[in-house]
């Protein structure tokens, strides 16, 4: 992973398709560009809903809002994990009462009669809804990393801990925070003592990138749940992240859910072997929170100063290219 490379940076100009563009400021910060990505985003491509572990039994479901929409996850009796508005035609009212995946509630199939169904699609544990009429499949739109999560063991790991999150800030600034780590160095001091940042790799597929961290040879290979010496942190458009540690053997993810213009809610969970956390795995959370925290502190600023108006397009630095690329699919979204 370079750093940036001021000898290569060049005049900002208002096409968003050149490399060094940003997102014009107002995509930031307007309230009906909010409202037009509950439709045009959140309404047209798989959203991370929640892991199939914490329904395990028939008749379990948790509550996933999706923009503006209510949702009912199940699991039938059949097995397998449905959808729904939680909305009911006939009385005017939710079905279930909000139920949050880490406190799954038990809800009969009779009472979902007449909902409407949403489509589901999984990979692996992980489950994810789609709104619209006519999406493309999300093996499509994951790409290459369903087929990578599906080859771990990610089913076998249970849940650890939810920490829940409300920041003052726009949900892409966060998003574009995590896709990069050219703010490591001067944010993340502690953490990058064990990294070898310059053996990391950067990598932009369609909708999903990652970013592959090497640890020190001093990191035990029992420590992760995956063979290879690294962190991987995959990133799935919209707003969706899996943490591959390479310090502990688990992963985590990330949702990183608007609540309007300017606040969004991190939701992020940890998977461990074992559901009851050792010492640690507690101190590993620990230092996962700390990271959480640091990044807080810098997206707020930013957010802060895109509210000024001051600057009306930001320029991106020349390795940026996974921002770039999270930018451009919010601009294709906006113009579809």
């Amino acid at each position: 992973m370079t750093q940036w490379e001021q000898a290569r940076t060049e005049t900002v100009s208002p096409d968003i398709t050149e490399p060094t563009n940003a997102l014009p400021a107002r995509y930031f910060t307007d309230p009906e560009i909010f409202e037009l990505e509950k439709e045009k985003i959140f309404g047209r491509y798989w959203v991370y809903a929640g892991h199939a572990n914490s329904i395990a039994d028939p008749g379990r479901y948790f509550t996933r809002t999706v923009g503006d929409r209510e949702l009912v996850v199940r699991r039938g009796e059949d097995g397998d994990v449905r959808a729904f508005e939680n909305f009911s035609a006939r009385t005017g009212e939710p079905v279930v009462d909000e139920t949050p995946m880490t406190d799954p509630g038990r809800v009969d199939a009779t009472e979902l009669e007449g909902a409407e169904e949403v489509r589901v699609d999984s990979i692996g544990p992980l489950f994810f809804v789609n709104l619209g009429d006519d999406p493309m499949p999300l093996a499509e739109q994951a790409g290459v990393m369903k087929e990578r999560l599906e080859a771990l063991p990610l089913g076998e790991y249970e849940h650890g801990c939810r920490i829940a999150s409300e920041v003052e800030c726009n949900w892409k600034v966060f998003a574009g925070n995590y896709s990069e780590c050219d703010h490591c160095q001067a944010n993340h001091q502690d953490w990058i003592k064990g990294i070898e940042l310059n053996d990391s790799e950067l990598e932009v597929n369609d909708y999903h990138w990652v970013l592959h961290y090497t640890h020190d040879a001093e990191v035990e290979d029992e420590l992760r749940i995956h063979d290879a010496r690294e962190a991987q942190f995959h990133y799935l458009w919209p707003n969706f992240t899996v943490n591959m540690y390479g310090t502990a053997d688990g992963y985590g993810t990330y949702i990183i859910d608007p609540i309007d213009t300017g606040r969004f809610r991190l939701i992020a969970d940890y998977y461990f072997r074992d559901g009851d956390l050792s010492e640690e795995e507690r101190e590993f959370v620990r230092t996962s929170r700390q990271l959480q925290e640091e990044d807080f502190e810098l997206v707020e600023r930013q957010w802060a100063g895109l509210k000024t108006g001051a600057l009306a397009q930001a320029q991106l630095g020349p390795n940026e290219h996974t921002v770039h690329r999270l930018h451009q699919l919010a601009q294709e979204a906006y113009d579809a």
